[in-house]
């Protein structure tokens, strides 16, 4: 079986549908150049599977290709930037939330 996540742009939210269920990492848009991560919820059903890492590395890919940078205001999203340095140039500063 391949999960693959989605971005719902109009939810400004990424989305990993696995049985029935959705795992999301939801989003705003700071200005043009800045993403805002601000919450990823993983149903209770579908945790330790690490769906949480598969849907952030996803959407902070898809930061990556459009060019912007990543507030990560989620505790998730921000302690997973941390464990994956590959991904410390698309941190934004926070100011001005």
């Amino acid at each position: 079986m391949t999960m693959q996540p989605v971005k719902n742009e109009l939810m400004q939210r990424f989305e990993l549908a696995v049985e029935g269920k959705v795992a999301i990492l939801e989003y705003k848009e700071q200005d043009n150049n800045v993403l805002v991560f601000t919450r990823t919820y993983v149903p209770p059903e579908l945790r330790g599977k690490d769906l949480a890492a598969l849907l952030t590395r996803f959407a902070l890919e898809d930061a990556r290709k459009q060019e912007k940078k990543v507030v990560p205001q989620c505790s998730y999203t921000a302690m997973f930037m941390k464990r994956n340095k590959e991904f410390g140039e698309l941190r934004a500063a926070e100011i001005g939330l």
